[in-house]
């Protein structure tokens, strides 16, 4: 796995970027236990095949999911390094929160 330092800035972007459509997310909730075939998420999402190749196609060029044909069907999985490198960039964010003056560090709850 990639480090964020050693990610490429444009991949960082393009996976946030991907993550930004509700209907992205809604696919990697879906596919987080199990890999799921594409007919099987337009169940479940209850949108067109033709609208939801184009999100897919958007979450697979950021490298968030991977795909496998089989037969005639296409499955769909998270490529979870992918999604660890978004996470670890995030988390260097922590060390920030150590700095912030106590004001700013309640909990809004």
């Amino acid at each position: 796995m990639q480090s964020p330092s050693a990610a490429s800035p444009d991949l960082i972007v393009i996976g946030f970027h991907a993550l930004s459509d509700p209907l992205r997310i809604s696919v990697i909730e879906l596919l987080r236990n199990k890999e799921l075939c594409v007919c099987d998420l337009c169940d479940a999402l209850g949108v067109s095949q033709s609208k939801l190749s184009f999100h897919l196609k958007t979450l697979k060029e950021a490298g968030l999911v991977r795909s496998r044909q089989e037969g005639r069907w296409i499955y769909y999985a998270l490529n979870i390094p992918q999604i660890a490198v978004l996470e670890q960039y995030l988390s260097e964010f922590r060390r920030l929160y150590q700095m912030l003056p106590a004001r700013f560090c309640k909990d809004p709850s």
